[in-house]
């Protein structure tokens, strides 16, 4: 199955791509590399389309060759947005017809509720985070993965319902807003471009961390540290 967004060792990452990644990686010949898994989405359509109307991941550089949009001045209308939200609620859609459990099911439902809302009222940009996110993501190693599905616990994706284990070279990631927060990056990366929040929990992937307000007895200690400074500096 395509990943598209997994660019950590260099790898072409282009929307439209449709390559295996994985096994790129890892040096597998394509009769070797086993088949794609039955519940992971095909998201090739909507990384097409997200290629006409996304940004560049990066301002400040000019896109590689991979990274080109067909139209790279194209900006998205609401139609655009509109489709990009039904394309990736047809994926979950699939995915929700055959739920193993009630908890995929009902996370699914969540998710396949908020992106109806959000193609019936389109927002006037894209609020998703960029490829050079996903690309940043903290990937989980396998001995971690190995160690959770001994414990049965985090072992499965939230959005497929797959054992990470059941992929002979797992690409999972953990989001920042929660330890305990892995998904398939294949699964989790469409929901990321399109939405900016995490499935579970809703926290914005790119806020901002607001600064502490510091107390009443923290603003006087730094008064009387700054107050003690001046002393110092005068008898210096």
């Amino acid at each position: 199955m395509a990943t598209p967004y997994e660019s950590k060792q260099d790898l072409p990452h282009s929307y439209g791509v449709t390559i295996n990644l994985s096994a790129v990686e890892h040096n597998i010949k394509k009769s070797e590399s086993e088949a794609p898994r039955s519940r992971r989405p095909d998201m090739s359509t909507f990384f097409a389309h997200m290629s006409q109307i996304a940004p560049s991941s990066s301002s400040a550089e000019e896109p590689s060759a991979d990274e080109q949009h067909n139209n790279p001045h194209a900006v998205a209308t609401p139609a655009d947005m509109a489709a990009m939200f039904r394309l990736l609620q047809e994926q979950y859609t699939t995915l929700q017809r055959d739920s193993p459990t009630e908890a995929n099911s009902a996370l699914l439902a969540t998710l396949l509720s908020a992106l109806s809302s959000a193609a019936d009222h389109p927002p006037s940009e894209i609020a998703g985070v960029p490829q050079s996110y996903l690309d940043s993501l903290e990937r989980v190693d396998k001995k971690e993965l190995q160690r959770n599905d001994a414990k049965k616990e985090n072992d499965t994706c939230p959005i497929c319902a797959e054992r990470f284990l059941d992929d002979q070279y797992p690409l999972v990631v953990r989001l920042p807003c929660h330890s305990s927060h892995l998904f398939d990056l294949e699964c989790v990366g469409p929901w990321l471009m399109a939405q900016g929040t995490c499935p579970l929990d809703r926290k914005e992937m790119l806020k901002k961390k607001e600064p502490k307000s510091r107390s009443g007895a923290d603003e006087k200690a730094a008064e009387a540290e700054e107050d003690e400074d001046d002393y110092d500096g005068m008898y210096a």
